[in-house]
């Protein structure tokens, strides 16, 4: 299995990379302590940031409202995950504990401020792809018993396995197929960013998330990175 992003997607936005952590044979059944503490640490590091300006209006989020303005998605109607996550912080409208691979994968994903995504390997049988929507595309919204599909609007940036659409509108919307759950062992975390903007944030972000899967879950663990000049990697 390969991660790839298409080469149109470097067309349209020619700095867009890719921090790529994959962690295999982890134990999402156990209660991990030092992760919860992670995630509690990381969302009072947000609230604290977030006390006197708005997460919308930060340079951390700079990067991905102007990247989905020229992809021509609304950022005020659809937020990128990290911005999603970092205002409902901000609002102090509380943020949840899923599992344990989530929430380390959420904590280290607000500690740098970039948006991070988490894929049940398992789930998918062909290569994983960041491209653009094609018609036969399929959507399952995530939510609890989710299961009718929906179409995503044509040329929209996906990431995609086959013709089912993992994320929506890019970074906006994850799907209900692949969600990481308890029983998942093989875990995709894909980091996005920019190459000049916050690159060494999407790098940081990789490291410590493939250090603390390392030392919490004592599993095996691969990392890589994507962009225009390097666009495929073996998972």
């Amino acid at each position: 299995m390969k991660f790839t992003v298409s080469e149109q997607v470097f067309e349209a936005l020619p700095h867009v990379c890719f921090g790529i952590v994959v962690a295999k044979g982890i134990d999402n059944t156990k209660v991990y302590p030092e992760i919860e503490q992670r995630l509690q640490q990381s969302i009072a590091e947000v609230e604290a940031k977030f006390e006197d300006v708005r997460a919308k209006q930060s340079e951390e989020i700079a990067p991905y409202r102007d990247a989905f303005q020229t992809l021509g998605f609304n950022p005020n109607k659809f937020m990128s995950s990290i911005e999603a996550m970092a205002s409902r912080i901000e609002k102090k409208k509380g943020f949840p504990s899923i599992n344990p691979a989530v929430d380390l994968g959420n904590a280290i994903s607000l500690k740098y401020l970039v948006p991070m995504g988490a894929h049940d390997m398992e789930q998918a049988e062909e290569d994983i792809c960041v491209r653009f929507a094609k018609a036969d595309d399929t959507f399952v919204p995530f939510g609890l018993g989710q299961t009718e599909a929906e179409s995503p609007d044509d040329g929209e940036l996906v990431y995609a396995v086959g013709d089912q659409i993992k994320t929506r509108r890019w970074i906006w919307r994850q799907s209900e197929l692949g969600k990481i759950t308890s029983d998942s062992r093989h875990i995709f975390f894909p980091i996005d960013g920019f190459m000049g903007r916050n690159d060494a944030q999407v790098a940081g972000a990789r490291a410590e998330l493939a250090e603390w899967l390392q030392a919490q879950f004592g599993c095996a663990v691969l990392t890589g990175w994507v962009d225009r000049n390097n666009r495929e990697m073996e998972l």
